[in-house]
Formats: C-alpha cells, sequence, structure tokens
C-alpha cells in the first residue's frame, strides 16, 4: 500500500489506528490491518484492486460520525479502512447550472460554505456537518433537517464516481437533470454504505440561497398539536417550511444541563416543542409576519400555546443550537431512528411510550427529531439499559412495524441494525438485495458485515 499512497499515509501503529477503528458513540470497536489514506481516485482504485487480488475486505470511512456502526470494521475478517478524508477538493462549481462536483471525502460544512459564496445552498443539512464528509453523507443516504422541503440526500446528487470492488472505475459525473438512459445506477450506491463500491466524488444540486429566513421555537400542547400545527403553517407558507423539528421537555431539559450557556427560549416549561423554519426571497420582516401570522392562527385553533420568533442571526443560531445539542446532551442510551407516515407519528409516540413503560417502569423517554417527514430519535433511558438493548429494540420497533414504519429512517443499517432489518423485511427485497450485492461484490469485500 505504501507505494500507492506513501507510507505516510497507511497507518499501523495502534495511537493512529485508534479514532479510525471506533465509532463516535464508542458503542464499536474493530481491527484491521493498517489505514490506508488515498488522495486520489486513482490511488483508491490502485487500493481497492491490491486487496481485491489479496482477498483483504475494504471499510470505505468518511468523517466516521455514524451512529450505526457502518463506518468501522467488524473485525471478522482480514480487513483495511479505506479513509478519504484527503480527497476533500470542490472540482468545479457551476452556478448557472446550480451544481457543485466534490470529492468524497469534503466536510459538509466546507460544501455548503462554497454554495454559499457562489450564492446559492446546498440543502443538506445536519447537527454534524461540521465534521461529516459527503461521501459518508451519500453512502447511508442522510436526512437531516432539510428533508422536508428538498429531501433526503439521494434527492441531492446529480452524478456519482465510484470505485468498483474490482478497482476500476465507474464515472458517472453527469450534471444532468434529465437522463433516460437505462437504470440509474447512482442509486444503487446510495445508501449503500460502502458494501457495493466506494463513493470518490459526486455532482451535487444547489438550490437558490434564501434571502430571508424566519426560525421560531413554539410551545405545543402534544404531538398530535405539533402535527396539526404543521399542516397549519403549510397552508399558509407552502413549501417555503424548510424545517419542522419536534422536541420534548425531557430533551430541553437535557440540553440545558449539558451546555451551560444556552437557556429556555419560553418563560414557562412545556411538554413538547417544534423548532420550525420558513425561508423565501424578500425581506426577513415580509417572512416573519407571514410565520406570525400562522402562529396567530394556530393560537386560535388550540395547536399553539407560546412562541417566539428569533429577531436576528444570533438568536436563531441559538434556537438551533438547543435542536443541533440534543443527540450529545444524552449521548450513552438506547438510540432509535425510525420512520413513520406523518399522520401516525402521535400515535407512534403514543403506543411505544406506553409499551416500554410498561416493561421499565419509570424509563426516561428522549424523543425528537425531524417530524416534517415522520422521522423521530426515539431514545430510550441511560447507560444502565444498554445491556437491555435487545428488549428495548424489540418493543420499539413492534410498535414502528404495526404502524407501517421503517427501523431506519436515515442513519443506515451498519452493524447495528442489520439482523433486526433482515427479520423483519420481506423475503423477496433481500433476495433481490442480495444478487445485486454477489453481482457487484462476488467476493463480498465491501464492507463486510453491514447491511447484508
Amino acid at each position: 500500500m505504501a507505494d500507492i499512497v506513501g507510507a505516510a499515509h497507511v497507518l499501523t501503529a495502534g495511537q493512529d489506528t485508534k479514532p479510525y477503528l471506533t465509532d463516535w458513540r464508542k458503542q464499536y470497536r474493530g481491527r484491521a490491518e493498517c489505514v490506508v489514506r488515498p488522495a486520489s481516485t486513482r490511488e483508491v482504485a490502485e487500493v481497492v484492486r491490491t486487496c481485491a487480488g489479496a482477498g483483504v475486505a475494504i471499510v470505505p470511512q468518511g468523517g466516521n460520525t455514524g451512529l450505526s456502526g457502518g463506518s468501522v470494521p467488524s473485525g471478522a475478517r482480514r480487513e483495511i479502512v479505506l479513509s478519504l478524508g484527503r480527497m476533500n477538493r470542490i472540482r468545479a462549481l457551476d452556478a448557472l447550472n446550480d451544481t457543485i462536483t466534490v470529492e468524497a471525502g469534503c466536510v459538509l460544512a466546507n460544501i455548503r460554505r462554497a454554495a454559499d459564496e457562489a450564492g446559492r445552498m446546498f440543502a443538506l443539512s445536519l447537527a454534524a456537518e461540521g465534521s461529516c464528509q459527503i461521501g459518508g453523507n451519500l453512502s447511508t443516504n442522510a436526512g437531516g433537517v432539510n428533508v422536508l422541503r428538498y429531501g433526503n440526500a439521494r434527492e441531492q446528487v446529480l452524478g456519482l464516481e465510484v470505485v468498483l470492488p474490482d478497482g476500476r472505475v465507474w464515472d458517472g459525473l453527469r450534471a444532468l437533470r434529465k437522463d433516460n438512459t437505462g437504470y440509474d445506477l447512482k442509486q444503487l450506491f446510495i445508501g449503500a454504505e460502502g458494501t457495493l463500491g466506494v463513493i470518490t466524488a459526486a455532482v451535487l444540486r444547489l438550490q437558490p440561497r434564501p434571502e430571508a429566513t424566519a426560525v421560531a421555537w413554539i410551545a405545543v400542547e402534544s404531538p398530535h398539536r405539533a402535527v396539526e400545527l404543521l399542516a397549519l403553517l403549510r397552508e399558509q407558507a407552502g413549501d417555503r417550511v424548510t424545517a419542522f423539528e419536534l422536541i420534548s421537555r425531557r430533551c430541553l431539559e437535557a440540553v440545558l444541563a449539558h451546555a451551560r450557556d444556552t437557556r429556555d427560549p419560553l418563560g414557562a416549561p412545556h411538554s413538547w416543542y417544534v423548532l420550525a423554519e420558513v425561508s423565501d426571497s424578500g425581506s426577513f420582516g415580509a417572512l416573519a409576519a407571514r410565520l406570525e401570522g400562522a402562529l396567530a392562527r394556530g393560537a386560535e385553533s388550540g395547536a399553539v400555546l407560546d412562541a417566539t420568533i428569533a429577531q436576528s442571526h444570533l438568536q436563531a443560531a441559538a434556537l438551533w443550537r438547543l435542536r443541533e445539542s440534543v443527540s450529545e446532551a444524552q449521548f450513552s442510551n438506547v438510540k432509535h431512528d425510525i420512520s413513520v407516515s406523518l399522520s401516525r407519528i402521535p400515535e407512534l409516540i403514543e403506543r411505544a411510550s406506553a409499551a416500554l413503560e410498561a416493561a421499565f417502569p419509570g424509563v426516561a423517554l428522549y424523543c425528537f427529531g425531524h417530524v416534517g417527514d415522520g422521522n423521530l430519535h426515539f431514545n430510550v433511558g441511560d447507560a444502565s439499559l444498554l445491556a437491555q438493548r435487545a428488549e428495548v429494540n424489540r418493543i420499539v420497533y413492534d410498535a414502528v412495524a404495526a404502524l407501517g414504519g421503517s427501523i431506519s429512517a436515515e442513519h443506515g443499517l451498519g452493524q447495528l441494525k442489520r439482523e433486526e432489518a433482515w427479520r423483519r423485511r420481506d423475503p423477496l427485497e433481500l433476495e433481490l438485495m442480495r444478487a445485486v450485492k454477489r453481482a457487484l461484490d462476488p467476493q463480498g469485500l465491501m464492507n463486510p458485515g453491514k447491511v447484508l
């Protein structure tokens, strides 16, 4: 490997490889023969070709910020970690075509900054954007806070460059919005968690940069009222609604205790909150007035108990910080990334909460997430409950299944949910997925032990 990427970029010493072999939550620790850090697609292809010839498995890794153990080796066989962080160039930005071409190791925040400097916006946004890399975002089909208006990572991609498991390079870097020339191959690799090939570059969609954004922190009586409020906001503001996040009081209290320089935005405590954002062209005053009018109608209907609208970028950032700090504020517990249809969100919370309380009286529940697109992060207990994770998962996943939902909305399966997904997936779906895997990766070298 040293002759491909340079000796300085083949890591073997324990102190050097440790950060690459442990996931962000310290839940998974693996072993690897080395960590290889290529700087180009050519180097990735040569590394993959060498590993294929030797029968050594490859674990592609971006920022290693995932929550399902998908970016660290399982240690079950000979493996290397292929870290893409050195591949961090923005290759091109076409403002007229609203596209940006980036390498897989580009940090998400840097892509968003480059788009902003060009008067555009890259819509994908999530709490880890300061350290996560776009290759990992695409490999897990990341969601984030703007899915309501712009869709998941999948919807942000026009083209991909991928190194296949035998070392060949598929150049699908097309900046086209219409291309009906056969199968849409890029979609195979988005959400595949590196099990079908290594994403090395992507052509991403850009959006017009909003001239004004208004953010509100809103108290609601219940999740049911939150869903009603979303319908009202969309009636009043249409697709100007870019984010709609549900946050329980327990989550807010965890943040206030964890981040000492934060404060409760409202004067009195409430059971549930919504963080809503609307954006548009025009002035902040006009947009804020539209949002205020919608909230006034919500108060008349009983959907809104109290609310505050940020009057500056600093105030808006402070409100967003409350939401973005929730995961760190309750770091060690049994986490769930689940989804149901929007109208069934309240029922899911009621079902799962009641079942968990019956099984674990007094258990602490941390419920928050992207309710605007039906995605909840439903986290349970503290570190003492990790030993009973299987039972907790069964209760939550049974409630999800009863409502026709998914056990993985945006974090991927990784190692965490792989076997659970097998049990709950339609046998024909599994057969088709395995057929794709065999066709592209007959040796099973790409990120083994994940997804399938």
